[in-house]
């Protein structure tokens, strides 16, 4: 059977980078940023690692409880990126088909099929949020798979790209019947892992209790101007940041000890209490996550203004990029949250970071 393929847009060539006003569209990134620090309160970090995530073209896996603004914040976030926002809910009974078409008996009694939510807006869909993503099915997630690594989806004997596309999804945490959780390959194509919490300040949960402005969800996102970003210009603005930030020798070395050390912390002198390290982390940190960390330091580097990247900007990003690829032993997953966090701060105390800063 023959595949039609709709055309890709040519990748944009080195020489056309020049063209790319990155000072401006640094701009720009700062006020989306800010415009969505309207619309969520108490969300500072979470904010700017999206505003990252945006500019590094990674998809984005949302860690939090239900009611504390997920799906608010990708709302106003893809209404600041100018293009078109799908939603699907996660259920036990959803099947790939679901993404892309749909059927029902029209007026006429005659059976109709219409675009599902990937294919309904074409090459415009810029934000696709998968609510509840561990209660669909493991067919469900290698679907997603291929949109998320190859932004493309094959149907009706067509191929259709989607070339402008950045999947957001969030996981059931609490409840375990019914659920499915994701594998590793699925969990590794996420660029970021991002918390977002119930704020523990005061004044902010007193806005967020008593403040009108944030009961009417609408109203919130219909705030946000329109098109801040342009998502047709992202990709070709986000090459642009990679191949205009750079890496000294030394931060490169500090990269691949860092790398070292994760993958085998016994080994570079890392101890926690009451842990087996010689046992406790069984896999992870692939080459693709590691790759993933850069683009995000590159891009952490690029919204402070420096054409370098520095071993802050790798600390700003390495939990949300890094943790959920370091795969622990089954003994340990229940305390997996903490434990991580502790290696990663164990991490940093232990390897030597470049003494010039760079």
């Amino acid at each position: 059977m023959s595949v039609e393929r709709i055309g890709r847009p040519a990748a944009p060539s080195p020489s056309e980078f020049a063209t790319v006003d990155l000072a401006h569209w640094r701009e720009r990134a700062r006020s989306f940023e800010r415009e969505l620090g309207q619309v969520i309160a108490g969300q500072k970090r979470a904010l700017h690692l999206m505003t990252i995530a945006v500019f590094a073209r990674g998809h984005v896996l949302l860690e939090g409880d239900v009611g504390v603004g997920k799906t608010t914040l990708l709302r106003a976030a893809a209404r600041g990126m100018g293009g078109a926002y799908e939603r699907i809910e996660g259920t036990i009974d959803l099947m790939p088909a679901d993404f892309v078409y749909h059927t029902y008996l029209a007026e006429d009694g005659r059976p109709r099929v219409e675009p599902g939510p990937v294919l309904r807006h074409g090459s415009d869909l810029a934000v696709f949020f998968f609510n509840e993503i561990n209660r669909a099915r493991p067919q469900v997630h290698s679907l997603l798979l291929r949109l998320m690594a190859e932004r493309s989806v094959t149907a009706f004997n067509r191929e259709y790209p989607l070339p402008h596309l950045q999947v957001f999804a969030d996981r059931n945490r609490i409840e375990r019947e019914e659920t499915f959780e994701l594998p590793a390959a699925a969990r590794d194509r996420f660029l970021m892992e991002i918390g977002i919490e119930a704020p523990q300040d005061l004044e902010t949960r007193r806005q967020l209790a008593f403040d009108s402005k944030y009961h009417d969800a609408d109203a919130l996102v219909a705030t946000v101007p329109e098109a801040i970003l342009d998502h047709v210009q992202l990709g070709a603005v986000a090459k642009a940041i990679q191949h205009s930030v750079h890496t000294s020798a030394a931060l490169e070395r500090y990269v691949l000890d860092l790398w070292q050390a994760v993958r085998y912390p016994q080994t570079a002198g890392i101890s926690i209490p009451g842990v087996d390290m010689a046992r406790f982390v069984q896999g992870g940190a692939s080459p693709r996550g590691v790759s993933y960390l850069l683009r995000a330091a590159r891009v952490a580097a690029w919204l402070a203004g420096r054409s370098m990247v520095v071993p802050e900007d790798l600390r700003d990003v390495f939990v949300e990029t890094m943790a959920h690829r370091i795969f622990l032993d089954p003994v340990y997953e229940l305390r997996r949250d903490a434990l991580v966090r502790g290696l990663c701060d164990a991490l940093f105390e232990t390897v030597a970071a470049p003494s010039d800063g760079a």
